[in-house]
């Protein structure tokens, strides 16, 4: 039963390489309530993903329309690249699988952009103006890029390159954690590649989010790419919140076909 509060709340679904993460978010003032987080399946297949989505899903009591992320690139719903999910997802229509398996209204959307949407309206990017860029460091590298607020969606700077390297492996979490690598020695690699983010886009601010950040102490302060760098406000919540921002956002138009 859908209660006063369910249309000021919705269920954010956070789809990462490593674990899918679930709550209900206070649009008012982004605050994510009933965190859940089960391990990605393996292989992360449409199946799967949809499946666990849909079981996360169930625990909310709110039966509003759902937002979700996937680690891809998503437009109108369909699932263009698949950096650390199944490559099934490539062709996808994203939005009608998962509408389906929940039953609710689905908007989708690429992980990293939902997290520079939450950062904007609610954290460490809010009232900011000019060019503001989310990193999000886990599994992977995510990337938002955001003009005086509003998103240009699946910019995927992750996957430039950095020294011959592709960023998106060689300044991840998880490639930090593989080889063992010293925080400073880490830390070096992320400079470089915010300083050549930096060079390409000339932000006034960068937005480090992700995984990462329960470990901001050991490297925020030794980073110098050019422009001000901040922890994300809503730390390793914001792509849940952005999930849930962005199927407020689209509540009118989303429709999706469960039939």
């Amino acid at each position: 039963m859908t209660t006063e509060t369910d249309t000021f709340a919705l269920v954010g679904v956070d789809v990462g390489g490593s674990g899918v993460k679930a709550a209900l978010v206070d649009l008012a003032d982004g605050q994510a309530t009933g965190r859940v987080r089960v391990e990605t399946p393996q292989p992360a297949t449409p199946d799967a993903i949809t499946t666990t989505v849909a079981g996360l899903v169930r625990k909310f009591a709110s039966d509003g329309a759902i937002g979700c992320t996937l680690p891809a690139v998503v437009t109108n719903g369909v699932v263009h690249t698949a950096t650390h999910i199944d490559p099934k997802w490539i062709g996808a229509r994203a939005a009608t699988l998962l509408s389906r398996a929940t039953d609710r209204p689905c908007v989708v959307l690429n992980d990293a952009d939902a997290a520079g949407m939450a950062e904007a309206r609610y954290g460490a990017g809010r009232d900011r103006r000019g060019v503001v860029v989310m990193v999000t460091i886990g599994t992977g590298v995510g990337t938002a890029v955001l003009n005086d607020g509003v998103l240009v969606p699946n910019s995927e700077l992750g996957h430039i390159f950095v020294n011959r390297h592709l960023a998106d492996a060689w300044v991840s979490d998880a490639t930090r954690t593989a080889l063992n690598l010293s925080w400073k020695r880490w830390t070096r690699r992320l400079d470089r590649y915010l300083t050549q983010l930096h060079a390409i886009l000339w932000p006034e601010l960068i937005v480090i989010g992700g995984g990462i950040v329960k470990h901001a102490d050991r490297f925020l302060d030794r980073v110098d790419p050019g422009c001000e760098v901040s922890i994300a406000e809503l730390g390793n919540l914001a792509g849940i919140v952005g999930a849930a921002v962005a199927a407020s956002e689209h509540m009118p138009a989303v429709t999706t076909d469960r039939s």
